[in-house]
């Protein structure tokens, strides 16, 4: 499926994430350019459906889960469309939206994984009040004990696009880094800076170029690229990603 794997040789594509995470990590424990409130807090997004966010929240997590210093939590907080339990051949169960309505711990319903440094949250119970519950007084006292309970861990949460609920604008308030996934070929750039629109108001926020096309010009011949930037332009940080 295209997933970082413990103890698998160096690939491409490993390297591209050990670029993306970089900056991530060094925001989330203070070393970056700003001082953020819950930078360990990081939401991964896209404009529309079918951008790759899921995969990309996956693999960044694989990847900062092999660092020597901080553990991860990965969050399904694609409550509307929940992906990350069928990605990983996992059935659904109780998650975020059952802590927010008391219907369960924490603690209960986290997932720990053969990868020593990740732990899963699921997305919970379907609820048709989910996005009255993401802006809730318990989200936001549950997203403050996240942050603070754990200073080595970084959480991650798969959002939902942006451009189609109002559960990840709801999210994003709340969110210390924002990453936004683009397809590269495929995404219309007024859906882009619609998307960026959404959330002008957040500090720091990133996007990623998925599944550039790279040939044997551009050095790799296969795979795919990935760019790394701040706002609307493009930080090239190895040959396969492109700004379009």
């Amino acid at each position: 499926m295209g997933l970082l794997t413990p103890g698998a040789p160096r690939s491409l594509m490993a390297d591209q994430y050990r670029v993306i995470k970089r900056p991530l990590i060094k925001n989330a424990v203070g070393q970056g350019a700003a001082t953020l409130n819950h930078a360990n807090l990081i939401m991964v997004t896209s404009a529309l459906a079918g951008e790759g966010k899921s995969f990309t929240s996956l693999n960044l997590a694989m990847s900062i889960a092999a660092e020597l210093d901080h553990t991860v939590m990965l969050v399904d907080a694609d409550v509307a469309r929940p992906s990350l339990l069928r990605m990983l051949g996992l059935p659904p169960g109780p998650g975020l939206l059952d802590v927010l309505e008391d219907r369960a711990q924490l603690s209960d319903v986290l997932l720990r994984t053969n990868v020593d440094k990740l732990t899963l949250l699921p997305s919970g119970t379907p609820h048709p009040r989910a996005t009255e519950l993401l802006a809730s007084e318990s989200m936001r006292d549950l997203l403050n004990d996240m942050a603070q309970r754990y200073p080595d861990r970084i959480i991650i949460f798969d959002s939902p696009p942006l451009l189609l609920t109002t559960e990840a604008r709801v999210l994003a308030s709340q969110m210390g880094q924002i990453v936004m996934v683009v397809a590269a070929e495929a995404t219309p750039q007024s859906a882009v800076q619609q998307a960026l629109a959404t959330i002008e108001a957040h500090p720091l926020k990133m996007l990623v170029l998925n599944q550039v096309r790279t040939d044997a010009q551009g050095g790799y011949g296969y795979g795919y690229g990935y760019g790394y930037g701040y706002g609307y332009g493009y930080e090239h940080e190895d040959r396969g990603a492109q700004a379009s």
